[in-house]
């Protein structure tokens, strides 16, 4: 590859004999008779330096870099003889492939012996080579032009620092004539920026073309080392400098456009004169029509691939990153992103664009003319097959009949700002949006994206949020007369805005890729400001609010199955229901992972007095010894805040495992943010009728979910059953049921010659009644149950309004604790053995049961006989039976039967509420 070296000289400092053929960027190029690679300049150019400096730039190629070792000197009045040598012919097509090396790759001397190697393995007839600078030398290379514009005298210990990087680098990797050459060259080079940037320093100014012409050293040395490198191999080899070769114009929007009629030209003729089976190019710099050195702006080692790619034909150009390819979004902001096999070009361009981490749009354009695939490359992961973009097969399209195959990934762009121009007087007006945009376009504002509704009443569209005030003061100067008269209502600035685009071929076009994209923003509570849609079918954008934007990407991405359903959990309560439902969900989580798609993370533990926290989730294998160690003082607002904001899991539930009515007060707030809520604790919804129908009310109009299945039947279906009956239609009559499973046992253990405290006792030790059953005995629970059951029912009843036949005897009712209850209780045994005989002798059974009158709408909590029987009668356990007699079942109730009572099937009631929660956001039924 041919070198460009800069050679200065600033009159009188620099003797004439010393300065290789030079080009002056004052005047045109005068004809030497001399074989240039450059062509004569179209029109004369003023100097890059201030006029007081006289400065002159040249170029020596790189056939002349190697004659320098010879000491030939030459001015720009010497006329050697021509000499004629075969022009070998540019070979194009199949047989080349083409590599870029960014500066993480080639950032030191085994890094560079790693890329040479692949270089080597790789199969290919020919090679062209891309390589960047080493790691941070383009920013060290900017860095010495700052310094010496800001007459910063450090910048000659910097531009050392660049010297010493190199000569180790070179030292490391090279030997004998090679190792002296290059840093010959070194020194040299190094020599005339010394001077250039003296000057630079002088004037206090760089020009753009002394700027691009100083920092394109760094791919210089970098691409002769590499060269080197893989020559001592015995490897044919040349290196290339692109500026030889590769002609760009600048363009108005800080960025460059390839002449590729001309790079063609000068390729091939650069080719004849260095004919290789491998060849390693710079990247990053190129020529203007004049020969004045520049860049290709931002990404420009890519872009250079790409072109080179184009010009060649070539079979396929990899571009080898640090990453392993193109992930469907930003792993930082979602830990699940998938690595993207394939890519369509235009998939890629729409990612790019949106800021995805793939390549610059403009880099896909010159290999897309010519159906050139590109591969992204990890060199550090040698395993990892990458992600292809290319032109998507007919088969790949036909067999792409799945969301996830039309949506491909997801991009955001931050900092941004909506501006809304919205007034009646817009309507059917032509020019209006012209004017808009142009009073944009006057302030030099980059315009993100655009949306107006069909009704013409408002246009929004977003812009840099740094750029947000200059477009608000040009718009309401320029339509000044329209706001005072009305015709325009307002110009609005919408700041704190990111952009969140979907991306995939043909999506637009399928039917419920965007019903599925909004279902999942609203089921993560996401306000979406303003949505575009182009006829395209690549992309969909929505604008949220900044403090959304990740969530909504986790949303949607874990909604596409990209990702599995995740959901952060917070366990409030760690007792005997809680630490159940912690065991179940250690032994199931593998399995809803890999068969369901849903990955649970327990983010928090809290009891009433200590917290354990956790970013990744906790460990539920041990979480007892963990809260111990590692447990904090309870903060129950500090631990909603942890669960609800990690920043990269967008479905949040609390469970609250407690009967505590402190802990049910929040549950409003936290739907209001978003937080669903899952319990088996009944006080919030036999609260106060009030704040009931208030939970209820926000429950229905937001996408936030409040399950508590629990609180009536463990882990009975009654809940959803009964609902099941009233939104399909039916009127319920009545709901009469036994509802609580301590008291059940109790009756159905009842009989013959036992005593009910020895019943009772018997019910304790089994663990089936709260560690004081005069907590079970009063009949509250079922009290609450019932009202539960009748809300839902649409009685409007506060808790007092059910009366309750409560079981303790009225002079143990204030026992001091439950032992002294516990050993006062057989004092009433005979009052319990007569109820109980009388119902034997009428053929019945006792049973504590509570009913739901929708009829006479009132409820009751009481003790009842009933025939042998009678379904009630057939009891046995703990289990629990409730009967729904409607205008459908009036003849024969609907009956739900089952165990009430226990701590595995209370936490699997809770944990079938988690599993629904899961199926509410987007996982597979």
């Amino acid at each position: 590859m041919a070198s460009l070296s800069a050679s200065i000289s600033c009159r009188p400092s620099l003797p004439a004999a010393a300065a290789a053929p030079r080009v002056s960027l004052g005047e045109a190029e005068k004809p030497t008779g001399r074989r240039s690679h450059f062509p004569t300049p179209r029109r004369s150019l003023p100097s890059p330096l201030p006029r007081a400096t006289a400065c002159r730039v040249g170029f020596v190629t790189s056939q002349r870099r190697r004659d320098l070792s010879k000491t030939i000197h030459a001015s720009v009045t010497d006329v050697p003889v021509d000499i004629v040598t075969e022009e070998v012919q540019l070979p194009k097509g199949e047989t080349w492939s083409v590599h870029k090396f960014g500066g993480t790759c080639v950032g030191n001397s085994q890094r560079i012996k790693n890329v040479a190697n692949i270089i080597m393995k790789d199969d290919s007839e020919q090679k062209l080579v891309v390589v960047s600078a080493m790691s941070k030398v383009t920013d060290m290379m900017y860095d010495l032009i700052d310094k010496a514009q800001s007459r910063d005298d450090t910048y000659v210990f910097a531009l050392d620092n660049v010297l010493e990087k190199h000569r180790s680098t070179a030292l490391d990797l090279l030997e004998g004539n090679n190792l002296a050459n290059f840093l010959s060259q070194l020194d040299g080079d190094i020599n005339n920026l010394k001077a250039m940037l003296r000057a630079i320093y002088i004037a206090g100014h760089a020009t753009e073309s002394f700027t691009d012409f100083v920092v394109g050293h760094g791919e210089l040395w970098s691409a002769q080392l590499l060269s080197s490198v893989i020559k001592k191999n015995g490897v044919d080899c040349n290196w290339m400098d692109t500026r030889e070769v590769l002609i760009v114009s600048p363009t108005n929007s800080n960025q460059v456009d390839p002449d590729f009629p001309e790079s063609q030209q000068r390729l091939e003729k650069w080719y004849s004169q260095n004919p290789s089976k491998t060849i390693i190019a710079t990247g990053f710099i190129a020529s203007t029509p004049y020969n004045i050195p520049t860049t290709l702006k931002r990404d420009g080692s890519d872009f250079s691939a790409a072109i080179m790619g184009a010009l060649l034909r070539a079979r396929q150009v990899t571009i080898w990153t640090d990453v392993d390819g193109v992930y469907s979004a930003d792993p930082r902001k979602v830990g699940e992103a998938v690595i993207l096999k394939t890519l369509s070009y235009q998939e890629a361009w729409e990612m790019s664009y949106f800021g995805a981490n793939v390549l610059h749009p403009r880099t896909i354009i010159p290999v897309m003319r010519y159906d050139i695939p590109i591969v992204i490359r990890n060199i550090f992961n040698l395993s990892a097959p990458g992600t292809k973009i290319c032109r998507p097969s007919v088969s790949e399209e036909e067999d792409s009949h799945k969301l996830e195959s039309y949506v491909k990934g997801f991009a955001t762009i931050d900092n941004l700002a909506l501006v809304n121009v919205e007034g009646t007087g817009m309507a059917g007006v032509p020019g209006t949006a012209s004017a808009i945009f142009g009073a944009v376009k006057d302030v030099g504002a980059n315009v993100i994206m655009i949306s107006q509704a069909s009704s013409e009443h408002s246009v929004c569209f977003a812009v840099p949020e740094k750029e947000v005030e200059a477009v608000a003061e040009a718009l309401q100067s320029r339509f000044r007369q329209a706001l005072d008269a009305g015709r325009l209502s307002k110009v609005q600035v919408i700041s704190n805005c990111s952009i969140l685009a979907a991306v995939g071929q043909k999506m637009a076009s399928t039917p419920g890729v965007s019903a599925t994209l909004f279902n999942a923003l609203a089921k993560a509570n996401i306000n979406v400001r303003a949505i575009a849609q182009g006829c395209s079918e690549y992309n969909i954008t929505v604008v949220v609010m900044r403090e959304d934007c990740i969530r909504a990407l986790r949303a949607v991405h874990s909604r596409f199955y990209l990702s599995r359903t995740t959901i952060a959990m917070g366990i409030i309560g760690p007792g005997l229901i809680g630490s159940t439902l912690l065991g179940q969900l250690r032994d199931q989580a593998a399995v809803l992972k890999e068969e369901f798609n849903i990955d649970l993370r327990v983010l928090g533990i809290t009891g009433s007095r200590s917290m354990l926290l956790s970013e990744a989730g906790i460990d539920l294998s041990k979480w007892k010894e963990l809260l111990k160690e590692e447990g904090e003082v309870a903060n129950l607002e500090k631990f909603v805040q942890h669960v609800h904001g990690n920043g990269y899991i967008p479905n949040t539930v609390l469970v609250d495992c407690t009967a505590d009515s402190v802990v049910a007060s929040h549950y409003y707030n936290w739907l209001r943010r978003g937080i669903h809520v899952i319990t088996p604790n009944k006080k919030a919804n036999s609260g106060p009728l009030d704040q009931y129908l208030k939970l209820r009310a926000l429950q229905r109009q937001s996408y936030t979910h409040y399950f508590y299945e629990a609180t009536v039947g463990a882990g009975l279906p009654i809940v959803s059953t009964l609902r099941g009956l009233l939104e399909t239609g039916d009127k319920i009559l009545r709901i009469e049921g036994i509802f609580s499973g301590t008291l059940s046992y109790i009756f159905n253990n009842f009989v013959g010659k036992r005593s009910f405290s020895e019943v009772v006792a018997e019910a304790k030790q089994a663990g089936f009644t709260e560690p004081d059953p005069r907590d079970d005995l009063s009949g509250t629970d079922v009290q609450r149950k019932v009202i539960i059951l009748a809300r839902e029912s649409g009685l409007r009843l506060e808790l007092s309004d059910i009366p309750v036949d409560n079981l303790v005897p009225e002079p143990l009712r204030t026992s001091a604790s439950a032992e002294e209850f516990m050993e006062k209780l057989p004092q009433f045994d005979q009052e319990w053995t007569n109820k109980l005989q009388e119902a034997e002798a009428a053929g019945e059974v006792l049973r504590y049961v509570g009913v739901v009158d929708l009829l006479n709408k009132r409820g009751a909590v009481e003790l009842r006989t009933y025939k042998k029987d009678h379904a009630f009668a057939q009891l046995s356990g703990t289990d629990n039976i409730i009967a729904f007699t409607t205008t459908r079942y009036r003849e024969q109730p609907l009956i739900v039967r089952g165990p009430g009572a226990g701590a595995q099937v209370t936490a699997g009631g809770i944990f079938s509420d988690i599993l629904r929660l899961a199926s509410y956001l987007g996982a597979p039924s």
